[in-house]
């Protein structure tokens, strides 16, 4: 497959991708009441750490793999196969214990424990199309997926429960499944598989696993414990203002997987701050730009979109644009630094991961969801600002190091 239509077909993918959560959160919340969806948010982010989870142990992993093409096909078996396993396992503890909690919120955790294999392998299949450079049958698969979940959402009647949104949800997802390893199976015939290789020591999914821990999962547990034992309308509130934004999310994705290969073709170091300087600010703009359009939104359209949530998530509006601006400049100097000094992200997730949360935390304190709104918004601007001077201090060092490379005397640690 040509260069060119590989990178149309994968942007594509991370495009459907990225609507078909739009709009399930979307129909979920037209058809849910506001106490209905603040329980789907939360299972739904709880679904995002255990998918982001999986992703950095086993994706990430997986499309790094290099050598003989048996190879390849005999990592994409082991990474279905350990996927599936793993998530069969974890699904049943979750539904098996959480069964016995009442209460609405363990009952839907209950049941996304029925549903997670599904989800977690249909997902598990779309990195070994990108693995084996097959990024159309991910978008085939991905477009299937999209036209199962809206429809099957759609017919649901208005006031469906939760716990009923989340099995229809989790369930739409087999069709995608089946369809991905028919196309699949045939790439993979005649090679043998071994998922106990992905429990050996030195698996890269073990770093990847840590990044995300702290530069992810971190804040959104966190949303989750807001929810838990604070108020779990606000999970809801925070969720819908942030599928409103769901666009941008495709950009900063697009961004950064398309980003190094063809940041590493400009010459010279600061050549290459300049270009994600610039790309920062225009993505920076477009974010504001869409926070104006969303805020200039009738609310006659805002509740056709979010239901009895738009009222919440509205006010929210300005702190989460605030939010996705400055994630654009931090997205951009995390790239940077992945080119110039990869090292340099980790440390910098961290700190200012648990500076977010430590914001959202005493932001909910002081003023409620909205304050947690806008200290997610400040840990979002501390982390650029904070990863911008460190793209300053590598300028000034000179030549970048390449990656897993010696430290110079005397340079700063990553």
């Amino acid at each position: 497959m040509r260069t060119r239509v590989a990178v149309v077909c994968s942007v594509a993918d991370q495009g459907v991708s990225a609507l078909t959560n739009i709009a399930v959160l979307v129909v979920a919340a037209r058809l849910s009441t506001a106490e209905g969806f603040s329980v789907f948010s939360l299972v739904y982010t709880v679904f995002a750490v255990l998918l982001g989870l999986s992703v950095s142990y086993v994706g990430q992993a997986l499309v790094l793999e290099r050598g003989e093409a048996d190879a390849v096909r005999s990592a994409c078996r082991s990474a279905v196969a350990f996927t599936a396993a793993a998530s069969a396992a974890a699904g049943a503890v979750m539904a098996g214990t959480l069964a016995l909690v009442p209460g609405e919120t363990a009952a839907g955790l209950a049941v996304l424990g029925l549903v997670l294999p599904v989800l977690l392998t249909q997902d598990a299949v779309r990195y070994c199309f990108s693995t084996l450079r097959l990024p159309q049958h991910a978008l085939t698969a991905d477009l299937v997926r999209l036209a199962a979940v809206v429809p099957a959402l759609a017919v649901q009647p208005q006031g469906t429960g939760p716990t009923r949104l989340i099995a229809v949800w989790g369930l739409s997802a087999l069709p995608a499944l089946l369809v991905g390893a028919a196309l699949l199976r045939p790439r993979l015939r005649g090679v043998r598989g071994d998922p106990r290789r992905l429990l050996r020591r030195g698996h890269l999914g073990r770093r990847f696993v840590i990044e995300f821990a702290v530069g992810n999962a971190s804040s959104q547990l966190a949303i989750v414990g807001l929810g838990l034992f604070a108020n779990q309308l606000a999970v809801g509130a925070l969720r819908g203002a942030v599928t409103l934004f769901g666009p941008l999310n495709v950009l900063f994705n697009a961004a950064t997987s398309f980003g190094p290969p063809l940041l590493g073709r400009v010459r010279g170091t600061r050549g290459k701050i300049r270009v994600t300087a610039v790309l920062g600010g225009l993505l920076a703009a477009v974010a504001a730009c869409w926070a104006g359009i969303l805020l200039a939104l009738p609310d006659r359209l805002g509740r056709e979109l979010l239901g009895e949530t738009w009222a919440a998530s509205s006010a929210l509006l300005p702190a989460t644009g605030s939010q996705y601006a400055a994630m654009a400049l931090g997205t951009c100097a995390l790239l940077t630094l992945r080119v110039l000094r990869p090292r340099a992200t980790l440390p910098l997730q961290v700190v200012f991961s648990l500076l977010s949360v430590a914001f959202l935390v005493a932001g909910y304190a002081l003023g409620g969801v909205l304050g947690a709104a806008w200290g997610l918004c400040l840990g979002s601007a501390l982390k650029a600002a904070g990863s911008w001077i460190r793209i300053a201090y590598v300028r000034r060092e000179g030549t970048p190091r390449p990656a897993g490379g010696r430290r110079a005397a005397g340079s700063p640690g990553a």
